[in-house]
């Protein structure tokens, strides 16, 4: 009797090409995702800015002012003294911080607000990266 072998696995050469390949791969894609981050952590704050924007049109609405910069975020989380129709559920379920760990400032004179993230860097102003991103453009 005739015993048949079967062959599995893969040969030392098929396995450089699919090292080569894969190596190929990464470095054509690598560069390109891990140059956006910042990119992202913009597009992540504008897109925060926008929503805690949106909560505080929901609480003028409710209360006919805007939440005063003493007030600050916490207006959408926990009901301030002055609110009249302060929505029992909030307007956030909590006040977010921006892509680099910083709280997002406030301003308000009660009848216009403006949201800011300090970008990368954490300080007012810069370029780049540590530019500032806020609601207002």
């Amino acid at each position: 009797m005739r015993s048949v072998r079967n062959a599995s696995g893969f040969t030392l050469i098929e396995i450089m090409v699919v090292v080569f390949i894969l190596g190929l791969l990464v470095t054509l894609v690598a560069p390109k995702i891990i140059g956006r981050t910042d990119e992202a952590r913009r597009t992540k704050a504008a897109a925060d800015i926008k929503a805690i924007e949106q909560a505080l049109n929901l609480f003028k609405l409710d209360n006919g002012f805007y939440p005063s910069t003493q007030d600050g975020l916490q207006a959408l989380v926990q009901r301030p003294a002055n609110a009249r129709n302060w929505n029992p559920d909030g307007y956030l379920s909590q006040i977010p911080i921006d892509p680099w760990g910083n709280p997002y400032v406030y301003f308000s004179d009660g009848t216009s607000v403006i949201i800011k993230s300090y970008g990368a860097d954490g300080q007012e102003g810069g370029e780049g990266k540590n530019a500032d991103i806020d609601n207002r453009g």
